[in-house]
């Protein structure tokens, strides 16, 4: 891949791996062949209401878009976070979970099958 910048058009070319945060979506274009195969792909950024191009940019060869899954950050987000840290989940995986008392400053135990875990804590 292949990264380039052109001010007169506000698009930036990717040609490489060395990308940065955006505030514009990357999409990927790949040269069309005379023979209909796959040539060379490369990353423009370009606001979502900019049309897809048609021809490569420094070349002027026909192009096409190449569609790609979304990047969606669902493994980690705040939701998913606190469901795994529910109590009946803390349980299942073989953990004791205390919650604080504010006004006490005392630890109870909120989740954990464990016997010999206390259930309060002093700090």
């Amino acid at each position: 891949m292949h990264r380039l910048h052109n001010p007169c058009q506000n698009l930036s070319f990717h040609f490489g791996w060395n990308h940065y945060a955006s505030e514009m979506p990357i999409y990927v274009y790949e040269v069309v062949q005379a023979n209909g195969g796959e040539g060379e792909t490369f990353e423009i950024e370009q606001p979502m209401s900019a049309p897809a191009l048609t021809q490569h940019p420094l070349t002027g060869e026909p192009v096409r878009r190449v569609y790609q899954p979304p990047n969606l950050a669902t493994k980690y987000t705040p939701g998913a976070t606190r469901s795994k840290l529910e109590n009946n989940n803390v349980e299942k995986a073989g953990f004791t979970k205390y919650e604080r008392d504010k006004l006490t400053g005392t630890y109870h135990k909120v989740a954990g099958k464990d016997r010999n875990a206390p259930d309060t804590l002093k700090p």
